[in-house]
């Protein structure tokens, strides 16, 4: 747990694990919202989802403990006021060092298409990004959610031409990556209105160690410092 009160809870979700139970047949995997549900009713307490995040991506995810709080908390992320704040290591150089993306998606089953502004069910996805680093043919990149597409950083930057390493549900060719098992995002800062203090909250939550890793490892030698002059002995 990265924070917990009477109304809300945040966790560290690792990747791999479902934020919320999957709606398919058959027996149900863990998920973030079944494990915390088993950890709060020895308390006589509930979980209620208010966000979701992939199941491959890490960082913070949010509860609320009662429907009221829930519903407030809702209300917050449908009028897009949290601040949401991933990292992001993706394919090749940006020209800019920030800038903002913007891109309409039809969705599709569980992928998002990109489609135009004017077809039928399409959806406005816009983001802001920084860039935080260049590394070898990839840059890792901080960005922040205006709006709260299913998978909308995956594939906004994969109209662009720079998947997010790892992602190989938006670019085929990512099967391939071997230096991460899994997309390399990670929801690093959420802020919010808490639903009954109207205080704002802000949870930080460090990258894990297999991200970490792979920007260490996609990073540029450190060169070694520039031998001095000597002089000789008068």
């Amino acid at each position: 747990m990265l924070y917990e009160d009477e109304a809300v809870v945040a966790l560290d979700k690792p990747a791999g694990l479902l934020a919320v139970p999957a709606a398919v047949p058959g027996p149900r995997k863990p998920s973030a919202w079944s494990l915390l549900t088993a950890q709060l009713g020895r308390k006589k307490q509930r979980a209620y989802t208010v966000h979701r995040i992939d199941r491959f991506t890490s960082g913070v995810l949010l509860f609320a403990k009662t429907e009221r709080d829930r519903d407030g908390l809702v209300r917050q992320f449908l009028e897009h006021t949290p601040v949401r704040v991933y990292l992001g290591v993706i394919r090749g150089r940006l020209e800019d060092k920030s800038g903002t993306l913007v891109h309409y998606f039809r969705r599709q089953g569980m992928h998002q298409e990109l489609c135009n502004e004017k077809d039928p069910g399409a959806a406005r996805a816009e983001l802001n990004y920084f860039v935080e680093k260049a590394l070898r043919g990839a840059t890792l990149v901080r960005v922040s959610l205006v709006t709260g597409l299913q998978n909308q950083i995956r594939a906004q930057f994969a109209a662009t031409g720079h998947p997010v390493i790892g992602d190989r549900k938006y670019r085929a060719e990512e099967s391939a990556e071997r230096r991460i098992e899994r997309v390399a995002l990670h929801a690093a800062h959420l802020e919010f209105t808490h639903p009954r203090s109207g205080r704002q909250i802000s949870i930080d939550c460090p990258p894990p160690s297999d991200l970490k890793s792979l920007i260490k490892g996609l990073s540029y030698p450190v060169p070694p410092p520039r031998a001095g002059k000597t002089s000789r002995p008068g």
